[in-house]
């Protein structure tokens, strides 16, 4: 049964029990669901205070051959109905009153007095050292309504283009963060008081406990309305009991399948050639590795956007699930309850799918079941967590040994990081010798012409700087893009994979996969520090 119609049951029981009232009262007994919103309101018969002091609602006023109707409730006082009777029956006039619910009050006294819509300032992120900004923001949050304050938080926070709430527990305050951007930053500190409100409001809607003494994990959706559109939001929620009590991570995911396409990645040709003709593959394993928070989630349901075809049987298992996908068969996995990645999968290949995306590969027996999944006809995707392309090959020999099975399956290997992309306000400079001596270091085995199509020219390189511009860009950054470093599995990979060359370790993969023309992680970075798209501080940060 859906809200509307519980609330529907509601209205009649309602109704009922107000008609059996009136019979009581000796009143007539009206039922207004069918014109109370439509009906036009009586102007200048009683003033919005004495509707409010004695619940009553002038339904008509007298004209001519016309008479008063007044709708009233249970807790109208007698005497006021007696004192108007006897003043309009001297004044010569008819009046009847006529008994309504107290829903039915409700309705047409928020017509005649309408809530005043207040607008609260947009929240701020504050640059560093700014206190001011920090005070301000703390000064809005306190005076938003009690009920409007944990929605104030998610849409502004959707506003910002925030990706996490940090809601912490310091010993005299609430303290308030937002990710933006990869970067965490303070917000605002609230009063204690604003504690028992905000955690009452994740207790209702994502189903955890405040008094719990253990971690645990909640899901909200809700609609947030921005320029005039609504859009939906998929929130994580995540709670840790503390010395002050329960810090709270909101992970907020925008519900919008158009934005999980591979073309808004910013990948070069090259890169989205390689994984169109990887993905266009019926069998094979594809890995996504990078730490938590570099976006790598977001470039394989764009890979499975991409797949998403009617003639393909498409398969996720997740923990949680972060998007839902029109046509995809989305599992969750619950591992905090003792589900597992590897028996999910087992399970799902009995269902004959074309592609399965696994959430991530954490442990041999998954690792192992996949492997084997991905040579019988079924095209993997997972995540695996590793710092660097190379690194993933070593990590899953230490969990799953030498295999030959995984070196004939793994087809590619994609390490990502995101970076924080400058806004228009940036300035270029000339970096120093002994930036031009790392520069040329790193970038001495990325051929010339592939410099100079991004237009860098490696005899006169140029940098940029962060230049912020205002309130609405304190940093001098807007946005941030995917560095992404590919690592096709050719023949001489293979055979690292298979134990066929001895003492093989990261570096070594990786020096192979250069030569074979693969741009690693740190250079890819450069490159876009050259292009003007980041800095070279924000690459070295991420990167």
């Amino acid at each position: 049964m859906d809200e509307t119609e519980v609330q529907n049951r509601r209205r009649d029981s309602e109704e009922q029990a107000t008609e059996s009232r009136a019979h009581i009262l000796g009143l007539p007994y009206l039922d207004t669901r069918s014109f109370e919103q439509q009906i036009p309101l009586v102007e200048g018969l009683l003033d919005k205070e004495e509707m409010h002091k004695n619940f009553i609602i002038p339904l008509q006023r007298g004209n001519g051959e016309e008479h008063y109707q007044f709708l009233i409730t249970s807790q109208t006082p007698r005497s006021l109905i007696s004192r108007m009777r006897q003043e309009y029956e001297d004044n010569g006039e008819r009046v009847d009153f006529f008994l309504i619910s107290n829903s039915a009050y409700k309705v047409f006294i928020l017509r005649y007095d309408p809530p005043q819509q207040v607008h609260y300032d947009d929240i701020r992120i504050s640059s560093k050292g700014d206190s001011d900004t920090i005070t301000s923001v703390s000064r809005t949050l306190d005076s938003v309504s009690t009920e409007k304050v944990f929605d104030f938080l998610i849409d502004q926070a959707d506003k910002l283009g925030a990706s996490d709430i940090h809601i912490e527990n310091l010993r005299n305050e609430i303290r308030i963060r937002m990710r933006v951007d990869g970067i965490l930053h303070p917000v605002a500190n609230l009063n204690r008081d604003r504690y028992r409100v905000i955690m009452g409001e994740l207790s209702s809607r994502a189903g955890v406990s405040s008094a719990a003494t253990t971690p645990q994990s909640g899901h909200i959706q809700k609609d947030v309305f921005k320029d005039g559109v609504s859009h939906l939001l998929n929130i994580r929620v995540e709670t840790i009991p503390t010395l002050y009590g329960q810090d709270a991570v909101l992970r907020l995911f925008n519900f919008d399948e158009s934005l999980l396409n591979l073309d808004l990645l910013g990948l070069s040709k090259d890169e989205r050639r390689e994984i169109n003709e990887v993905i266009s593959h019926p069998r094979g394993l594809v890995l996504m590795v990078g730490p938590t928070g570099s976006g790598k989630s977001t470039t394989l349901y764009s890979m499975i956007n991409a797949l998403n075809t009617t003639d393909r049987k498409i398969i996720t298992l997740e923990d949680p699930i972060e998007y839902g996908i029109t046509g995809v068969a989305q599992i969750p996995i619950n591992t905090t309850e003792g589900q597992n990645f590897a028996d999910g999968l087992r399970s799902v290949l009995r269902l004959d799918p074309d592609v399965v995306m696994v959430g991530e590969i954490r442990d041999a027996d998954t690792a192992r079941t996949a492997i084997q999944a991905s040579i019988t006809g079924h095209l993997v995707l997972s995540s695996f967590h590793a710092n660097s392309t190379s690194a993933a090959f070593s990590r899953m020999i230490d969990l799953i040994g030498t295999n030959p099975i995984f070196a004939s399956s793994i087809r590619l290997v994609i390490a990502q990081r995101l970076v924080r992309k400058l806004s228009s306000s940036k300035q270029p400079y000339a970096p120093d010798e002994a930036t031009k001596d790392y520069l040329n270091k790193v970038l001495k085995d990325v051929p010339r012409d592939l410099l100079e199509s991004h237009g860098i020219n490696p005899e006169n390189y140029t940098l940029y700087k962060a230049v912020p511009a205002g309130s609405d860009d304190p940093f001098g950054y807007k946005g941030r893009t995917v560095i992404m470093e590919q690592l096709i599995v050719s023949d001489e990979i293979q055979a690292f994979i298979k134990g066929d060359v001895a003492d093989i370790d990261t570096k070594t993969i990786e020096k192979t996969a250069k030569k074979l023309g693969m741009l690693t992680l740190e250079q890819k970075g450069i490159i876009s520090a050259l292009k003007g798209d980041t800095t070279l501080e924000e690459v070295s940060r991420v990167i």
